[in-house]
């Protein structure tokens, strides 16, 4: 008898919690969504070999050679050839990120190459990303050498023994000579710290107002939406602040990143970010009826946006939906502006064109936020 009624008050709990679950779409919508999510961003996202990098080629030699070296490494998959740049076009797009490689033939290849002497190929990577460049590198030799043998077939192979020369490839890797990882982890640390934390902070912020009952005092306030707003998130800025300073410091101290740029405008490129995680939670609690709610939706955001940013694999080796969806996540531009200007030095010109998305963001989701709290003050 004490068994079974032992055995009914367990069915009793268990049906409850069941029911519990039922009701809780949110959280039973997290536990089936994120593995699924995980499944499809690692099994199809997520490449650590990037193909088609932006090659620009500054052909001072076009001659026969020269044309088929550029057509193997256009062949090969690792180089998306873009011509007609200017020596100083093309270094101009190294250093804004719209080219992974400058390849330079210079004046005298072909000739030096008849005459049997070994005529140089001047490669210029940016190494901001070490993992993004290191497998086209490495497989630059065999398609030179591939293009070579192809194109020294007949009288010319016989002309001084050129075929059997092969031209000296000269890599300059720019940014991060010396391919520290550091170089390019720590600075996108700022801006995932920063995804995590603020957005999180932030969103916990309101819900913990509503489970603990003190939302009416905070609505029988004289206050307008916009203006509960700003003193939501401001404080969590000033955190958010905080925490850049312990970054930087640490990345001084302790890994020795550079700071080839101005400070002032990574500081603006960090306000505005912050601003906009800050305006995400805001979101996400106006959304939320539980701060248990809330720390999921910001793991929901966290976890695409760590992967899909580039901060942990190659961007330009993700497949075209996959970038589509990164262009839309604040981290991928933010971690372009801030690695660009701490690592490349670029100015305020080269930075605007990885915050202006950042600023969007934050003016939609913004506006979000104001009609969520709207509808809750009605």
């Amino acid at each position: 008898m004490k068994a079974h009624s032992a055995a009914s008050r367990i069915r009793a709990v268990l049906l409850k919690e069941v029911i519990q679950m039922r009701r809780d779409r949110l959280t039973f919508a997290m536990i089936i969504g994120i593995p699924i999510l995980q499944l499809v961003l690692f099994g199809y996202a997520i490449n650590t070999d990037p193909k088609n990098l932006p090659t620009g080629v500054v052909m001072a030699d076009p001659g026969p050679v020269a044309r088929s070296i550029v057509a193997g490494m256009q062949t090969s998959g690792y180089f998306l050839i873009e011509r007609g740049h200017t020596e100083a076009e093309a270094r101009a797009g190294l250093t804004a990120g719209t080219l992974a490689f400058v390849v330079t033939v210079p004046a005298g290849f072909h000739s030096d190459l008849v005459r049997g002497q070994s005529p140089e190929i001047i490669v210029e990577a940016d190494a901001s990303d070490p993992t993004a460049s290191a497998n086209a590198i490495a497989a630059l030799p065999e398609i030179v050498n591939r293009a070579i043998a192809a194109s020294t077939q007949g009288p010319m192979s016989a002309a001084n023994g050129a075929g059997a020369v092969r031209p000296e490839i000269i890599v300059h890797r720019h940014y991060n000579p010396e391919r520290i990882t550091a170089y390019n982890i720590v600075p996108g640390l700022i801006g995932t710290i920063l995804t995590m934390t603020a957005t999180l902070m932030t969103a916990l912020a309101l819900t913990r107002e509503i489970e603990r009952g003190t939302i009416e005092n905070l609505l029988a306030m004289p206050l307008r939406p916009i203006e509960i707003m700003i003193g939501k998130i401001v404080p969590y800025i000033g955190l958010g602040f905080l925490q850049v300073g312990v970054i930087l410091i640490a990345a001084y101290l302790l890994f020795s990143v550079p700071m080839e740029g101005s400070l002032t405008l990574l500081l603006s490129a960090v306000l505005l970010f912050i601003a906009a995680n800050v305006t995400l939670g805001y979101t996400f609690s106006t959304l939320a009826r539980s701060q248990l709610q809330a720390m999921q939706m910001t793991f929901f955001f966290f976890l695409p946006s760590i992967l899909l940013s580039g901060f942990m694999f190659p961007f330009r080796g993700m497949p075209v939906w996959a970038q589509a969806i990164g262009q839309v996540l604040p981290l991928t531009h933010f971690l372009r502006a801030v690695r660009g200007v701490m690592l490349k030095g670029n100015d305020m010109f080269q930075t605007l064109p990885h915050l202006w998305p950042v600023t969007l963001f934050l003016l939609v989701i913004g506006t979000i936020a104001l009609m969520r709290f709207r509808r809750t003050l009605d």
